[in-house]
């Protein structure tokens, strides 16, 4: 058994949908949030940023003795995981291997379709495509970028009339290619989710939050490394204003969590 925390980092509060599901399944394991929020977002910058960012934020939670580090952005997942594993010794995993890994045992017994919605940078990077067609060469990616989606989430706007017409504007030609499943590449989609499933009936949604807290359960099983405790300890901790933080983050969470500022 391992008591030390899971550390998870995103440019902001997305992330936070990523350690609900590690609660969800890992509820004995204490986790280390950092959300940086005084730079967020990570999806508009460049690469080398991004991945200067990741590894300061990294370098933050290893001060807290992590046993393992989760790239909750999407962006930086996509941009620096790679870089953070060779200069890291803790072991590393981002959000997108998973995610792909889900999508294409679902495509593989049917149309050989997989639509990836995310931030401009994370489309750009083609980082799914890449990883799917390690897994698959035949699956055929479609990827829609979706800027909107994020200040949509973060204004609380997940429902009504123009969420829904701004869902449909993103999602029309991905409807129109029968695809089996759709990807939500980016820690804010999943609260659109519904929205988008409601529109896309019958294409299974990839909730990559779900997929990373699977593969840490398995990988901490296997390595012996989980804790042992019943009820694990949540400790967040952003770069900018920590009341904002705390609005939004009752969104992702739907409880009360103690929060602190801290310089990176």
């Amino acid at each position: 058994m391992d008591n030390r925390p899971i550390g998870v980092f995103d440019s902001g509060v997305g992330g936070l949908t990523v350690v609900k599901a590690l609660r969800q399944t890992l509820p004995g394991e204490d986790i280390i949030y950092l959300g940086d929020t005084a730079r967020v977002p990570y999806g508009t910058k460049a690469r080398s940023t991004v991945t200067r960012f990741s590894i300061e934020c990294v370098q933050f939670l290893l001060k807290f003795n992590i046993k393992q580090a989760v790239v909750a952005c999407n962006t930086a997942s996509s941009c620096a995981v790679e870089t953070l594993k060779k200069r890291f010794d803790v072991p590393v995993m981002g959000v997108i291997e998973p995610g792909a890994r889900d999508a294409v045992k679902i495509s593989s017994s049917k149309n050989k379709k997989i639509a990836v919605i995310a931030t401009r940078s994370t489309v750009k990077s083609n980082a799914y495509q890449k990883h799917i067609h390690k897994l698959d060469k035949s699956v055929m990616v479609l990827q829609q970028p979706c800027p909107l989606f994020v200040p949509f989430v973060e204004e609380n706007m997940i429902k009504g009339a123009i969420i829904e017409s701004v869902v449909k504007e993103y999602l029309k030609a991905i409807k129109s290619k029968n695809v089996d499943s759709i990807i939500l590449g980016c820690t804010h989609y999943p609260l659109l989710k519904s929205i988008i499933a409601k529109y896309l009936k019958g294409v299974h949604i990839i909730d990559s939050s779900k997929s990373i807290s699977i593969e840490i359960k398995r990988t901490l099983e296997k390595k012996q490394m989980l804790s042992n405790k019943k009820q694990g300890i949540l400790k967040c901790f952003v770069t900018d204003d920590a009341n904002n933080f705390k609005t939004m983050a009752l969104m992702f969470l739907d409880k009360d969590i103690s929060i602190k500022r801290v310089q990176i």
